[in-house]
């Protein structure tokens, strides 16, 4: 499968990582200013943008309530109000050895999330915070995660890829090559990819074609 990627707009933070399609817009969660911001689809005009309690975070989802934020250096997780901005909620991350969890999805009550340090995806129980399931990510720098069909990609971040899985099984489905910017956040949209590339801060939209 070919990924055929566009350049929509550039992000307002210094170093973008976590990216999360929702109804509202584009939410952004910056690695440098630790900003949360929300865009239009169309042309990345600013919804609304705000400070957060994240320390060099690196992933962000929206439960349809809340914000879910990966404070990647603090390791930690953090339940967030999305109209103030305040953080309710913090979790210790699993899978954290100085820094945590990066990619974050949510999906029937339940939070997903990639862990670099060591090289895991989660399914984690919100209300009582315990692991339900994990198995081995792509490879030791996971990034961005999103649902498609009942299905996870994942991106990998030093092979420039995302990775499809059976998240019963744990088994890889599929492979997806990102040609010109390097994925780190991650998100579908429309039945479109979404991605921002943290060092060049430019978010891109791609199409798929065999």
């Amino acid at each position: 499968m070919r990924l055929t990627l566009s350049h929509v707009f550039d992000a307002p933070g210094p170093h973008p990582n976590g990216l999360q399609a929702a109804t509202e817009g584009l939410w952004i969660l910056d690695q440098g200013d630790n900003r949360i911001s929300c865009h239009d689809y169309r042309d990345g005009a600013t919804l609304r943008i705000f400070d957060s309690d994240s320390d060099r975070g690196s992933g962000i989802t929206h439960s349809g309530t809340h914000l879910w934020v990966s404070s990647t250096y603090s390791c930690e997780t953090l339940k967030i109000d999305p109209g103030s901005g305040r953080t309710l909620e913090r979790y210790a991350t699993p899978g954290a050895e100085e820094t945590g969890a990066h990619g974050l999805e949510w999906r029937d009550g339940e939070l997903w999330m990639s862990s670099p340090p060591d090289a895991t995806i989660y399914r984690m129980d919100p209300d009582n915070w315990t692991v339900l399931q994990s198995f081995p990510a792509p490879g030791d720098r996971p990034h961005g995660i999103a649902w498609e069909n009942g299905r996870l990609w994942c991106v990998e971040t030093n092979h420039r890829a995302i990775f499809l899985y059976d998240p019963d099984t744990g088994e890889q489905l599929d492979r997806l090559d990102v040609e010109g910017p390097e994925p780190h956040g991650f998100t579908l949209w429309q039945n479109e990819v979404w991605i921002v590339d943290a060092t060049t801060g430019g978010v891109f939209r791609g199409t798929r074609s065999a």
